[in-house]
């Protein structure tokens, strides 16, 4: 049997504590250290009886582990991962990949110069629903794509905010919640190039945005739709209606509404709607139920971490594809400051090796 590959995760806060809870509970790895400089951390590692270390860089010099987890603060991302790059140790990286593209990009180019691996943590992508939504639309199960509407509703309780970082700019649904919506969209149905949006904190009356509404265009032509607000209410998001996150109590209700030439489909359900014969308002829609089994999308992300270190498969998301789907959250806060649409800069090259 192939040895555990040894993981160092760096940052132990929340994330980091449940991808910790995975590492131990894999057959494929086990957790080489933990970095981060909080007292918590180190009682943490003690408590584990794993190596503990204030920062990558001061790992990297005491050992050279398979692959390391970055699950630092956002602005953190990219500093720590390129430090494990160059020591030749590929990473798993929290989303988003970076605080803006511009440092995104530095990202992309390291993947590119050293030829270690980078993998993305846009863990919804291994969810069995998104992975069959992106089958049947990529091969034309619903002919061609027309529209699309996307929601997330929800609220966030009060005590949320006690975190001041989550009252200012960068700390609102758009960045934290929406990029999960806007990766699984352009993974299900193809690159967005344009968007248009609008916020309002008028609920709040925080710095940062409680509520976004957002048109948007992909490459091929369909248009879309997003609303976004953590204030109310509602069983409409991937988090209440996926059944994912345990955590969350799980709600009847969609998340995405998913259009086509000859077909429409509904997410999380996977419920296709389409014609027998036919087309027309007049004549019965038929229904079919998809039923795919239930995967844990974290554990199936650290396999895929596993292999993607072991080079029997290639990153579900790699550097240059996390960073474009940042450069759409970008363009949505560009078209928010100043109105009229946002073209998406996608600056990120694929990687070299």
């Amino acid at each position: 049997m192939t040895a555990p590959l040894k993981i160092a995760l760096v940052g132990a806060g929340l994330i980091g504590r449940a991808h910790l809870e995975r590492l131990i509970a894999s057959s494929e790895c086990d957790c080489a250290a933990i970095c981060d400089p909080t007292d918590a951390a180190k009682a943490l590692a003690a408590e584990r009886d794993l190596p503990w270390f204030p920062s990558q860089r001061e790992m990297l010099e005491a050992m050279k582990p398979d692959g390391a987890i970055i699950a630092t603060p956002n602005a953190l991302h990219v500093p720590g991962s390129i430090d494990c790059l160059e020591a030749g140790v590929p990473v798993l990286v929290e989303k988003p990949l970076a605080e803006t593209v511009a440092a995104a990009q530095r990202l992309v180019e390291a993947q590119a110069r050293t030829g270690v691996a980078v993998l993305a943590g846009h863990h919804r992508r291994h969810n069995p629903i998104v992975k069959a939504a992106r089958r049947i639309v990529r091969e034309g199960g619903i002919g061609r794509l027309v529209a699309v509407n996307s929601l997330f509703l929800i609220r966030k309780p009060d005590d949320y905010f006690d975190v001041a970082w989550r009252r200012e700019a960068g700390g609102g649904p758009v960045l934290i919640n929406l990029i999960h919506d806007i990766d699984n969209l352009r993974f299900i149905c193809g690159e967005i190039d344009a968007v248009q949006a609008m916020t309002s904190n008028a609920t709040r009356g925080f710095s940062v945005e409680d509520t976004a509404a957002l048109t948007f265009r992909f490459a091929n032509g369909a248009l879309g739709t997003a609303t976004v607000s953590d204030v109310t209410p509602a069983p409409w998001s991937w988090e209440l209606s996926s059944g994912e996150n345990k955590a969350y109590p799980q709600r009847d209700g969609h998340c995405y509404l998913i259009a086509g030439s000859e077909g429409s489909l509904s997410l999380p359900k996977l419920d296709l709607w389409r014609y027998e014969g036919r087309q027309g308002w007049w004549e019965p829609l038929l229904q079919e139920s998809l039923a795919v089994a239930p995967v844990e999308p974290l554990a199936e992300q650290l396999r895929h971490f596993c292999a993607v270190i072991r080079g029997q498969e290639q990153p579900i998301t790699d550097a240059a594809d996390a960073a474009r789907t940042l450069a759409v959250v970008e363009a949505v806060g560009e078209a928010a400051r100043h109105g009229g649409l946002a073209t998406v800069k996608h600056q990120a090259k694929a990687q070299a090796a």
